[in-house]
């Protein structure tokens, strides 16, 4: 099996068509992984949870990594890693940014379920206040593939 890098392109491309990610973030040198359901627009990745151990971790260190990966087999697979920055998406000048991250969310089937509560119909406003939108800003990212 011949691993090779992927470019940058390649990387976007497989990121925008995905929807599930591994993210991770630390507290006092210990991490912290858990799956997550996304939307990515530009250089951001779109995402909601509830309050709780990765919310804390996040607040306190907003530096976090996320995985993303493709498999088709064993043999045959692409993985992106991308280092983040998590922005918070609760303050009142972040209303708009809240509405885009809903819209592009609800477009997934079932993309609220890992928050466990299903929002409202409607609009991101409409939600629960327990429920956090956040963005991941793209720091870097890398990725790799097997070749055929």
């Amino acid at each position: 099996m011949n691993i090779q890098e992927m470019p940058y392109h390649e990387c976007i491309a497989l990121v925008k068509q995905q929807w599930l990610a591994r993210l991770a973030c630390a507290n006092a040198n210990i991490p912290y992984v858990v799956p997550i359901q996304y939307a990515c627009a530009g250089d951001r990745l779109y995402a909601f949870t509830l309050p709780g151990k990765k919310l804390d971790i996040m607040r306190e260190n907003p530096s976090v990594c996320v995985q993303i990966d493709q498999l088709k087999s064993k043999h045959s697979w692409k993985s992106v890693i991308i280092d983040a920055r998590f922005v918070e998406l609760d303050a009142d000048e972040c209303r708009e940014e809240r509405h885009r991250a809903w819209s592009l969310l609800a477009k997934h089937t079932d993309w609220w379920e890992p928050g466990a509560l299903k929002p409202p119909s409607g609009s991101a406003d409409a939600t629960p206040k327990i429920q956090v939108f956040f963005a991941l800003d793209i720091v870097d990212l890398t990725g790799r593939a097997t070749a055929s």
